[in-house]
Protein backbone atom coordinates (compact mmCIF):
# COMPACT_ATOMS: atom_id res chain seq x y z
CA UNK A 1 0.00 0.00 0.00
CA UNK A 2 1.42 3.38 -1.13
CA UNK A 3 1.40 6.04 1.53
CA UNK A 4 1.74 9.61 0.61
CA UNK A 5 3.12 11.97 2.76
CA UNK A 6 -0.03 14.49 2.79
CA UNK A 7 -2.84 14.16 1.27
CA UNK A 8 -5.80 17.15 1.22
CA UNK A 9 -8.31 15.39 -0.27
CA UNK A 10 -8.87 13.28 2.20
CA UNK A 11 -9.47 16.29 4.54
CA UNK A 12 -11.71 18.00 2.15
CA UNK A 13 -13.82 15.71 1.67
CA UNK A 14 -14.61 15.91 5.16
CA UNK A 15 -15.20 19.86 4.95
CA UNK A 16 -16.47 19.86 1.61
CA UNK A 17 -19.72 21.17 1.88
CA UNK A 18 -19.55 23.47 4.20
CA UNK A 19 -16.36 25.27 2.56
CA UNK A 20 -18.04 25.43 -0.78
CA UNK A 21 -21.61 27.18 1.07
CA UNK A 22 -18.85 29.90 2.23
CA UNK A 23 -17.11 30.29 -0.79
CA UNK A 24 -20.07 30.71 -3.15
CA UNK A 25 -21.51 32.81 -0.26
CA UNK A 26 -18.60 35.34 -1.23
CA UNK A 27 -18.82 34.62 -5.28
CA UNK A 28 -22.58 35.94 -4.94
CA UNK A 29 -21.95 38.60 -2.91
CA UNK A 30 -18.57 39.76 -5.52
CA UNK A 31 -17.00 41.04 -2.25
CA UNK A 32 -13.40 39.91 -2.69
CA UNK A 33 -11.01 42.33 -0.70
CA UNK A 34 -10.66 42.47 2.70
CA UNK A 35 -14.16 42.84 4.33
CA UNK A 36 -16.06 40.99 6.28
CA UNK A 37 -14.87 37.74 5.86
CA UNK A 38 -11.48 38.70 6.46
CA UNK A 39 -12.26 40.96 9.61
CA UNK A 40 -13.89 37.62 10.99
CA UNK A 41 -11.25 35.59 10.17
CA UNK A 42 -8.73 38.34 11.79
CA UNK A 43 -10.67 38.67 15.11
CA UNK A 44 -10.89 34.37 15.18
CA UNK A 45 -6.95 34.08 14.68
CA UNK A 46 -6.49 36.94 17.45
CA UNK A 47 -8.74 34.63 19.57
CA UNK A 48 -6.62 31.77 19.22
CA UNK A 49 -3.15 33.30 19.35
CA UNK A 50 -4.59 35.40 22.67
CA UNK A 51 -3.27 38.57 21.32
CA UNK A 52 -5.42 42.04 20.84
CA UNK A 53 -4.74 42.57 17.01
CA UNK A 54 -4.58 40.28 13.93
CA UNK A 55 -3.75 41.42 10.03
CA UNK A 56 -4.37 38.78 7.47
CA UNK A 57 -1.80 39.40 4.36
CA UNK A 58 -1.20 37.49 1.03
CA UNK A 59 1.29 35.05 2.68
CA UNK A 60 3.52 33.68 5.29
CA UNK A 61 6.49 35.33 3.70
CA UNK A 62 5.02 38.74 3.23
CA UNK A 63 3.89 38.30 6.97
CA UNK A 64 8.08 38.46 8.35
CA UNK A 65 8.84 40.98 5.10
CA UNK A 66 5.69 43.30 6.69
CA UNK A 67 6.58 42.71 10.56
CA UNK A 68 10.02 43.73 10.03
CA UNK A 69 9.00 46.64 7.89
CA UNK A 70 7.12 47.39 10.85
CA UNK A 71 9.94 47.24 12.93
CA UNK A 72 11.74 50.51 11.09
CA UNK A 73 14.15 47.57 9.90
CA UNK A 74 16.23 48.04 6.94
CA UNK A 75 19.61 48.92 5.41
CA UNK A 76 22.98 48.05 7.72
CA UNK A 77 20.64 46.59 9.90
CA UNK A 78 21.17 43.25 11.20
CA UNK A 79 18.14 40.58 12.38
CA UNK A 80 19.60 37.56 14.13
CA UNK A 81 17.69 33.98 13.26
CA UNK A 82 18.12 30.21 12.51
CA UNK A 83 20.08 28.98 9.89
CA UNK A 84 17.60 25.52 9.78
CA UNK A 85 14.25 26.61 8.37
CA UNK A 86 12.61 27.64 5.28
CA UNK A 87 14.34 30.05 3.02
CA UNK A 88 11.32 32.85 3.75
CA UNK A 89 12.63 33.29 7.23
CA UNK A 90 15.99 35.19 5.86
CA UNK A 91 15.02 36.08 2.44
CA UNK A 92 12.98 38.73 4.02
CA UNK A 93 15.80 39.90 6.40
CA UNK A 94 17.78 40.22 2.96
CA UNK A 95 14.75 41.76 1.00
CA UNK A 96 14.49 44.63 3.27
CA UNK A 97 17.97 45.74 3.10
CA UNK A 98 19.04 44.12 6.54
CA UNK A 99 21.60 41.35 7.52
CA UNK A 100 21.31 37.61 8.59
CA UNK A 101 22.97 36.78 11.25
CA UNK A 102 22.70 32.91 11.50
CA UNK A 103 23.33 31.42 14.86
CA UNK A 104 23.22 27.24 15.83
CA UNK A 105 19.74 25.29 16.87
CA UNK A 106 19.14 23.11 19.50
CA UNK A 107 19.96 19.53 18.23
CA UNK A 108 16.97 18.34 19.77
CA UNK A 109 14.04 20.63 19.46
CA UNK A 110 15.67 22.00 16.03
CA UNK A 111 14.81 25.28 17.40
CA UNK A 112 17.20 28.29 17.73
CA UNK A 113 19.34 28.26 20.93
CA UNK A 114 18.67 31.52 23.21
CA UNK A 115 22.47 31.88 24.11
CA UNK A 116 23.39 31.52 20.96
CA UNK A 117 20.79 33.96 19.53
CA UNK A 118 22.34 36.48 22.28
CA UNK A 119 25.85 35.87 21.41
CA UNK A 120 25.00 37.31 17.97
CA UNK A 121 23.91 40.22 18.90
CA UNK A 122 25.99 43.63 18.15
CA UNK A 123 25.45 47.18 18.14
CA UNK A 124 23.46 46.93 14.74
CA UNK A 125 20.78 43.97 15.93
CA UNK A 126 17.38 45.31 15.50
CA UNK A 127 15.66 42.27 16.32
CA UNK A 128 15.68 38.44 16.52
CA UNK A 129 13.32 36.00 14.78
CA UNK A 130 13.03 32.96 16.65
CA UNK A 131 11.19 29.96 14.22
CA UNK A 132 8.93 27.49 15.53
CA UNK A 133 10.31 24.64 13.87
CA UNK A 134 8.21 21.38 12.93
CA UNK A 135 4.85 22.14 15.09
CA UNK A 136 6.53 23.08 18.36
CA UNK A 137 6.85 26.57 19.76
CA UNK A 138 11.02 28.40 20.72
CA UNK A 139 11.77 29.21 23.80
CA UNK A 140 10.49 32.82 22.94
CA UNK A 141 10.72 33.54 26.63
CA UNK A 142 14.07 32.48 26.95
CA UNK A 143 15.45 34.77 24.05
CA UNK A 144 13.28 37.62 25.98
CA UNK A 145 14.73 37.11 29.39
CA UNK A 146 18.27 37.07 27.34
CA UNK A 147 17.75 40.24 25.46
CA UNK A 148 14.88 41.92 27.33
CA UNK A 149 14.47 45.27 24.80
CA UNK A 150 15.10 43.23 21.84
CA UNK A 151 11.68 42.67 19.27
CA UNK A 152 10.99 39.37 18.74
CA UNK A 153 9.63 38.39 15.98
CA UNK A 154 7.90 34.78 16.14
CA UNK A 155 8.34 33.04 12.91
CA UNK A 156 4.99 30.41 13.48
CA UNK A 157 4.24 29.35 10.24
CA UNK A 158 4.49 25.93 11.35
CA UNK A 159 2.96 26.16 14.55
CA UNK A 160 -0.89 27.78 14.90
CA UNK A 161 -2.35 26.42 17.83
CA UNK A 162 0.42 25.42 19.44
CA UNK A 163 1.30 26.59 22.77
CA UNK A 164 4.23 26.63 25.70
CA UNK A 165 4.10 26.83 29.54
CA UNK A 166 5.54 30.20 29.97
CA UNK A 167 6.00 31.32 33.52
CA UNK A 168 3.50 28.56 34.80
CA UNK A 169 1.24 29.70 32.33
CA UNK A 170 0.10 28.62 28.81
CA UNK A 171 1.19 31.01 26.13
CA UNK A 172 -0.17 30.53 22.74
CA UNK A 173 2.20 30.59 19.14
CA UNK A 174 2.42 34.15 18.43
CA UNK A 175 1.28 35.60 22.10
CA UNK A 176 4.28 36.45 23.82
CA UNK A 177 6.26 37.80 21.13
CA UNK A 178 6.32 41.35 19.99
CA UNK A 179 5.30 40.26 16.34
CA UNK A 180 3.83 36.50 15.53
CA UNK A 181 3.55 35.63 11.86
CA UNK A 182 1.59 32.79 10.24
CA UNK A 183 1.40 31.12 6.72
CA UNK A 184 -2.07 29.22 5.44
CA UNK A 185 -0.30 27.63 2.83
CA UNK A 186 -2.08 24.86 1.92
CA UNK A 187 0.11 21.90 3.12
CA UNK A 188 0.66 23.99 6.63
CA UNK A 189 -2.10 22.14 9.74
CA UNK A 190 -4.44 25.25 9.06
CA UNK A 191 -3.86 25.85 5.45
CA UNK A 192 -6.06 27.68 2.49
CA UNK A 193 -6.87 26.54 -0.43
CA UNK A 194 -3.89 28.57 -2.30
CA UNK A 195 -1.63 31.53 -0.41
CA UNK A 196 -2.41 33.16 2.69
CA UNK A 197 -0.67 34.93 5.96
CA UNK A 198 -1.61 36.42 8.95
CA UNK A 199 0.51 38.81 11.76
CA UNK A 200 -0.46 39.33 15.20
CA UNK A 201 0.72 41.58 17.81
CA UNK A 202 -0.04 42.96 21.23
CA UNK A 203 0.77 46.29 20.50
CA UNK A 204 -1.53 48.87 18.94
CA UNK A 205 1.04 51.22 17.37
CA UNK A 206 2.28 48.30 15.73
CA UNK A 207 -0.65 46.83 14.44
CA UNK A 208 -1.59 50.10 12.89
CA UNK A 209 1.57 50.04 11.04
CA UNK A 210 1.11 46.86 9.61
CA UNK A 211 -2.45 48.08 8.61
CA UNK A 212 -0.74 50.63 6.30
CA UNK A 213 1.87 48.52 4.92
CA UNK A 214 -0.52 45.82 3.76
CA UNK A 215 -2.01 48.06 1.34
CA UNK A 216 0.49 50.34 -0.30
CA UNK A 217 1.16 52.40 2.82
CA UNK A 218 -2.54 53.88 2.83
CA UNK A 219 -5.62 53.79 5.45
CA UNK A 220 -7.32 56.34 3.09
CA UNK A 221 -7.59 55.60 -0.08
CA UNK A 222 -5.48 57.62 -2.45
CA UNK A 223 -3.51 59.14 0.72
CA UNK A 224 0.06 57.27 1.19
CA UNK A 225 1.53 57.76 4.47
CA UNK A 226 4.58 55.90 3.22
CA UNK A 227 5.41 53.29 0.54
CA UNK A 228 4.09 49.53 1.43
CA UNK A 229 2.70 46.74 -0.47
CA UNK A 230 0.09 44.84 -2.12
CA UNK A 231 -0.82 42.03 0.65
CA UNK A 232 -3.70 41.29 1.52
CA UNK A 233 -5.70 38.13 2.85
CA UNK A 234 -8.17 37.39 -0.19
CA UNK A 235 -11.91 37.14 1.18
CA UNK A 236 -11.83 33.79 -0.54
CA UNK A 237 -9.05 31.94 1.45
CA UNK A 238 -10.62 34.06 4.71
CA UNK A 239 -14.53 31.85 4.17
CA UNK A 240 -11.86 28.63 3.47
CA UNK A 241 -9.59 29.35 6.42
CA UNK A 242 -12.67 29.85 9.47
CA UNK A 243 -14.48 27.08 8.05
CA UNK A 244 -11.72 24.84 8.60
CA UNK A 245 -10.40 26.66 12.48
CA UNK A 246 -12.73 24.63 14.49
CA UNK A 247 -11.49 21.56 13.26
CA UNK A 248 -7.93 22.02 14.04
CA UNK A 249 -7.50 21.47 17.55
CA UNK A 250 -8.95 17.85 16.44
CA UNK A 251 -6.49 17.88 13.82
CA UNK A 252 -3.34 18.46 15.82
CA UNK A 253 -4.33 15.75 18.16
CA UNK A 254 -4.76 13.44 16.21
CA UNK A 255 -1.30 14.36 14.68
CA UNK A 256 0.15 14.00 18.20
CA UNK A 257 -1.72 10.58 18.58
CA UNK A 258 0.31 9.38 15.16
CA UNK A 259 3.94 10.90 16.34
CA UNK A 260 2.81 8.85 19.78
CA UNK A 261 2.27 5.39 17.37
CA UNK A 262 5.20 6.14 15.52
CA UNK A 263 7.31 6.31 18.95
CA UNK A 264 6.47 3.81 20.43
CA UNK A 265 6.50 1.10 17.08
CA UNK A 266 10.13 2.88 16.56
CA UNK A 267 11.34 2.67 20.15
CA UNK A 268 13.64 -0.80 20.24
CA UNK A 269 15.58 1.29 16.79
CA UNK A 270 18.59 2.27 18.40
CA UNK A 271 19.87 4.36 16.09
CA UNK A 272 16.96 6.13 14.65
CA UNK A 273 15.92 9.30 16.67
CA UNK A 274 12.33 10.00 17.32
CA UNK A 275 11.10 13.75 17.77
CA UNK A 276 11.90 14.84 20.69
CA UNK A 277 9.31 17.75 22.37
CA UNK A 278 10.63 20.14 24.81
CA UNK A 279 8.46 19.43 28.48
CA UNK A 280 6.90 22.98 28.35
CA UNK A 281 5.74 23.16 24.91
CA UNK A 282 2.19 20.94 23.40
CA UNK A 283 3.64 20.46 19.57
CA UNK A 284 0.89 20.48 16.96
CA UNK A 285 3.19 18.07 15.21
CA UNK A 286 3.50 19.95 11.68
CA UNK A 287 5.81 17.28 10.61
CA UNK A 288 7.21 14.50 12.33
CA UNK A 289 11.02 14.58 11.51
CA UNK A 290 13.24 11.28 12.45
CA UNK A 291 17.00 11.56 12.80
CA UNK A 292 19.22 8.67 11.11
CA UNK A 293 22.99 9.06 9.96
CA UNK A 294 21.99 6.73 6.89
CA UNK A 295 19.27 8.93 6.52
CA UNK A 296 19.82 8.75 2.30
CA UNK A 297 19.65 5.23 2.22
CA UNK A 298 16.42 5.12 4.10
CA UNK A 299 14.82 7.55 1.84
CA UNK A 300 15.69 5.21 -0.75
CA UNK A 301 14.42 2.11 1.14
CA UNK A 302 11.13 4.35 1.81
CA UNK A 303 11.11 5.33 -1.80
CA UNK A 304 11.07 1.42 -3.22
CA UNK A 305 8.32 0.49 -0.32
CA UNK A 306 5.64 3.62 -1.85
CA UNK A 307 6.24 5.22 1.36
CA UNK A 308 5.97 9.63 1.49
CA UNK A 309 8.80 11.23 3.12
CA UNK A 310 10.61 14.47 2.47
CA UNK A 311 13.87 16.20 3.71
CA UNK A 312 13.14 19.53 5.90
CA UNK A 313 15.95 20.88 5.68
CA UNK A 314 18.86 19.60 3.09
CA UNK A 315 21.02 22.67 2.96
CA UNK A 316 20.58 25.59 5.75
CA UNK A 317 20.86 29.16 5.03
CA UNK A 318 23.98 30.18 5.88
CA UNK A 319 25.42 27.61 3.34
CA UNK A 320 23.21 28.45 0.38
CA UNK A 321 23.91 30.31 -2.78
CA UNK A 322 22.88 33.23 -2.49
CA UNK A 323 24.08 34.02 0.85
CA UNK A 324 27.82 33.45 0.29
CA UNK A 325 28.40 37.53 0.45
CA UNK A 326 27.59 36.97 4.32
CA UNK A 327 30.73 34.67 4.52
CA UNK A 328 29.78 31.77 6.52
CA UNK A 329 31.75 28.49 5.85
CA UNK A 330 31.07 24.52 6.88
CA UNK A 331 31.25 24.20 10.24
CA UNK A 332 29.68 27.83 11.48
CA UNK A 333 26.51 26.19 12.31
CA UNK A 334 27.11 22.65 12.90
CA UNK A 335 24.27 21.35 14.51
CA UNK A 336 22.40 23.23 11.51
CA UNK A 337 24.39 21.23 9.37
CA UNK A 338 24.82 17.74 10.86
CA UNK A 339 20.38 17.98 11.34
CA UNK A 340 20.58 18.87 7.38
CA UNK A 341 22.20 15.21 6.66
CA UNK A 342 20.28 13.45 9.09
CA UNK A 343 16.56 13.82 8.82
CA UNK A 344 13.76 12.65 7.06
CA UNK A 345 10.08 13.14 7.66
CA UNK A 346 7.29 10.93 7.44
CA UNK A 347 3.68 11.25 6.78
CA UNK A 348 1.59 12.16 10.34
CA UNK A 349 -1.65 14.24 8.62
CA UNK A 350 -4.79 13.80 10.85
CA UNK A 351 -6.64 11.55 7.96
CA UNK A 352 -3.99 8.62 8.49
CA UNK A 353 -6.13 5.37 8.95
CA UNK A 354 -4.86 2.59 11.08
CA UNK A 355 -3.91 0.55 8.10
CA UNK A 356 -1.68 3.24 6.75
CA UNK A 357 0.45 4.19 9.46
CA UNK A 358 0.94 0.57 9.85
CA UNK A 359 2.33 0.64 6.44
CA UNK A 360 4.69 3.31 7.45
CA UNK A 361 5.83 1.52 10.81
CA UNK A 362 6.84 -1.57 8.90
CA UNK A 363 8.57 0.45 6.07
CA UNK A 364 10.55 2.13 8.49
CA UNK A 365 11.19 -1.30 10.55
CA UNK A 366 12.12 -3.14 7.89
CA UNK A 367 15.07 -1.15 6.78
CA UNK A 368 16.47 -2.02 10.17
CA UNK A 369 15.70 -6.00 9.57
CA UNK A 370 12.89 -6.41 11.78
Amino acid sequence: MAVPLLDLKAQHDTIRDEVVQNLLKVVDDQAFILGAPVSAFECEIAGLSRTRYAVGCANGTDAILIALRALDIGRDDEVVTSPFTFFATAGTIHNVGAKPVFVDIDPKTFNIRPDLAAAGVTSRTKAVIPVDLFGQMAAVEEVRRLLPTMPIIEDAAQSIGARRQIDGQWRMAGEAATIGTFSFFPSKNLGGYGDGGMIVTQDETIFKRLMRLRTHGSVQTYLHEEVGYNSRLDALQAVVLSAKLPHLAGWSAKRRANAAYYDAAFADLGDLTTPFIDPANESIVNQYTVRIDRRDALKDHLKTKGIGHSVYYPLPLHLQPCFAYLGYKQGSCPESEKASHEVVSLPVFPELTRAQLDEVVAGVRSFFGK
